[in-house]
């Protein structure tokens, strides 16, 4: 079988001529072995999709496209001049852009990941697989670091706070534990704790333990424990006390809650024994707007008498909603 150069504009493409292109023209393609590096352009059909580009592109390493240029790889050329490669072509621009930029964005998508490193591997294209490896075990590293355990019984819940060497911050989010109605703002507060808690959680990956609580009676409440035993609380409901009706309000104080994460740091590595790190905790801070604080006394685990900050929104709102010029009156 002979090859010959082809194309408008002086552009050569690899076709088949000749009696080998016409023996052949009764099943439209041929088996063709010879070298396309004379070539300057090659046409591929990747499983139907089609493909125009330089052979200095597929040559740039060492690789089965390298190999089907240089004739040492045999290929099927169709009546029509272009190498069909019988694989799948969803991901192959992926790797042509590869080859020409030495790198390239990677599919967010796992699985779409996988099909790329499966072609890179087909096409025996080292770099783009160990690109695809390194990456997936990257993401890999991160999902097992962002596991956040979900309470399930108070006996799991203190050994796994006893037994972490790590500071933990707990989220006990339980909506349906309430018996009145919601104030208008309460789901999206809610829903903002919440994302703040995931976002906190992949901030401070390996560095503090989260745990998720939905069995506690607090509708929205943040511990943050040290050394086994509890730093500081913040409780985000109140009872807001109307004119007809009872109704709960859920707040979302996070300038406190992210101090309070920033301060639980002190504990990392049980850096918060000594008592520069407990006077620094003690101090405390100055609270956000709505929200009271106290301080309560706990055994330590030598025997001591240490305190646990309390940080609650006002826990009973009355509303005097008789026109404008409303007040508002806290009772604690």
């Amino acid at each position: 079988m002979s090859a010959e150069a082809s194309g408008s504009s002086g552009r050569n493409v690899v076709t088949v001529s000749g009696s080998a292109a016409s023996s052949s023209s009764h099943v439209g393609e041929e088996k063709a072995g010879r070298s396309l590096v004379g070539s300057k352009y090659v046409k591929l059909n990747v499983g139907g999709t089609l493909h125009y580009t330089t052979v200095q592109t597929l040559t740039k390493e060492d690789s089965l496209l390298r190999s089907i240029c240089d004739g040492s790889t045999e290929v099927t050329i169709d009546s029509e001049g272009w190498v069909v490669l019988d694989r799948c072509g969803r991901h192959f621009s992926l790797v042509l852009n590869f080859l020409r930029d030495g790198t390239v964005p990677l599919p967010e998508n796992t699985r779409e990941l996988e099909e790329v490193l499966k072609e890179a591997q087909y096409y025996r294209l080292q770099g783009l697989v160990q690109h695809c490896l390194t990456t997936l075990q990257k993401r890999r590293d991160v999902c097992r670091g962002c596991h956040i355990p979900m309470i399930t019984s108070a006996k799991e819940e203190q050994r796994m706070i006893a037994t972490c060497r790590k500071p933990v911050v707990k989220l006990q989010n339980n909506r349906g534990n309430n018996k009145y109605s919601y104030t208008s703002n309460s789901d999206d507060n809610l829903l903002k704790n919440i994302e703040l808690f995931d976002k906190l959680g992949l901030r401070f990956n390996g560095r503090v333990l989260f745990i998720k609580d939905v069995l506690g009676d607090e509708i929205c409440c943040w511990s943050f424990y040290g050394e086994g035993r509890k730093i500081a609380e913040v409780c985000c409901t109140s009872i807001v006390y109307a004119t007809e009706k009872k109704q709960t309000k859920v707040e979302f104080p996070e300038a406190r809650i992210f101090e309070e994460t920033l301060n639980i740091l002190i504990y990392e590595n049980g850096r918060g024994s000594g008592s520069g790190g407990m006077a620094l905790l003690e101090s405390g801070g100055v609270s956000s707007t709505g929200v009271g604080q106290s301080e309560e006394e706990g055994a330590g685990a030598g025997g001591g008498d240490r305190r646990v900050r309390r940080i609650h929104v006002r826990r009973h709102i009355m509303h005097d909603e008789r026109g404008h010029g409303q007040q508002t009156v806290y009772k604690d």
